[in-house]
């Protein structure tokens, strides 16, 4: 049970630390940014699939299409950052590391 309460608290700070961040699309005067943009998803897709269905030893491919699809995102879109205050800050962080603790462990080191 506590696997799944940190996996929750996982979900909970990717929430919080999240509504602060858009990633849009937006018309460049450049052709190859939107070609960029949308070839980001279909490694972020690709590395997905492949993090789950792939064997074991085969992982790497997942974490190397996912890698490419994030370079991407940063040179063919548009990350935006809105301010974050501390409070939701130290919130989402708890959440991560309390949740990291509870779904490696299964128990919380106070």
């Amino acid at each position: 049970m506590g696997r799944l309460i940190g996996l929750g608290l996982l979900i909970l700070g990717f929430y919080f630390l999240g509504q602060n961040i858009y990633f849009t699309t937006n018309v460049h005067p450049y052709w190859w940014r939107g070609i960029a943009a949308d070839a980001s998803v279909l490694f972020l897709t690709g590395g997905i699939v492949s993090l789950f269905f792939l064997p074991r030893r085969e992982k790497m491919f997942g974490w190397i299409l996912m890698g490419i699809g994030v370079l991407l995102i940063f040179f063919g879109s548009h990350a935006v950052l809105n301010p974050t205050s501390l409070w939701q800050f130290c919130v989402s962080f708890g959440c991560f590391v309390g949740g990291y603790q509870l779904f490696s462990t299964g128990r919380l080191n106070i």
